[in-house]
């Protein structure tokens, strides 16, 4: 059997796995130096996009080359996780959160699949060394999936499929063994310009460049001070999180319900009203959120959001 044709082999195995697992999507990509994206990020730190979030300009090196990550990495694997939810919050007056922390916290969830596909890997190739990332480590996973030929970054910044739209947690796994590679597909957001129209705060500053302290989501999930005044009035009742550049983007038309039980939401979330979130206590609080992404801002950081939105409604 030739290295080719083993590689084509295995990665098929790796896409099939992925697949019994829950995956929704999987490409593969070369471990190489990311020469596009390394002057980009340099700018976007330079001109202090990231805001205070500190551990964006941290490892710089290792986001762009996935070898400091893991010894002799040769494959990334990108895997993409649907979130979408069937659900909606019932009073369309509540405050509102990201449809992402609507149930158990992905990092959780994903991350064991991630495990477990290794371990597979392991039993049915033989010697695999790799380890697995879900956004809490210095890798750049858009820039890994629109390589691996998942989708296209859209004008919003976010990895976009022509499939599903773009509601999906985007994971890795870098391996030391030689996958076939798949390749790019082309940008399909052609003149639309409505994710950049909608954003409420202009965070959006050209296609594809968010200056991610001017997001909704940084304020109210990164931000750990006081929100500036500058954008009092902006935050169309967003507590947590913001859907609103996926929300109006045509290509989420497409997007199927997740079957994901973790990714379920409380029953006493989805039926919260306007009251309810005004009037949420610490103990109410740690309830619907035990399990949450909601719980990284904490019942003070939620507090502080609801104060201002509720101050400029």
């Amino acid at each position: 059997m030739s290295v080719y044709s083993a590689s084509v082999i295995r990665a098929n195995l790796v896409k099939e796995e992925a697949m019994r697992l829950g995956f929704d999507f999987c490409g593969i990509s070369k471990a190489e130096f990311l020469e596009e994206e390394a002057p980009h990020l340099e700018k976007w730190l330079l001109q202090n996009k990231h805001g205070k979030m500190a551990y964006m300009a941290n490892y710089f090196d290792k986001r762009l080359d996935p070898s400091k990550l893991v010894d002799g990495a040769k494959s990334v694997i990108s895997l993409l996780y649907n979130y979408f939810p069937e659900q909606k919050q019932a009073d369309p007056s509540a405050p509102k959160i990201s449809k992402y922390a609507y149930g158990t916290d992905y990092h959780f969830v994903i991350k064991d699949k991630l495990k477990e596909l290794l371990f597979c890997l392991q039993e049915k190739i033989g010697d695999i060394n790799g380890r697995a990332f879900v956004d809490s480590a210095p890798v750049l996973e858009k820039a890994w999936a629109k390589k691996s030929g998942l989708g296209w970054i859209g004008k919003n910044a976010n990895l976009i499929t022509k499939k599903q739209g773009s509601f999906f947690f985007i994971a890795e796994l870098i391996v030391d063994i030689d996958l076939s590679p798949d390749g790019p597909i082309e940008d399909y957001c052609g003149t639309c310009t409505r994710c950049i129209d909608a954003c409420p705060t202009a965070a959006i500053i050209q296609p594809q460049v968010v200056d991610g302290s001017k997001c909704i989501s940084y304020f109210t999930i990164e931000l750990k001070g006081e929100i500036p005044a500058s954008v009092k009035g902006k935050f169309d009742d967003w507590v947590f999180g913001c859907d609103v550049c996926q929300d109006v983007c045509p290509w989420n038309r497409f997007s199927k319900a997740h079957k994901e039980i973790a990714f379920h939401p409380k029953a006493e979330l989805m039926n919260m009203t306007s009251q309810d979130w005004e009037e949420i206590s610490h103990d109410v609080f740690n309830k619907i959120f035990d399990s949450s992404a909601v719980k990284r801002t904490g019942y003070e950081g939620l507090k502080r959001n609801l104060d201002f939105i509720r101050q400029t409604s």
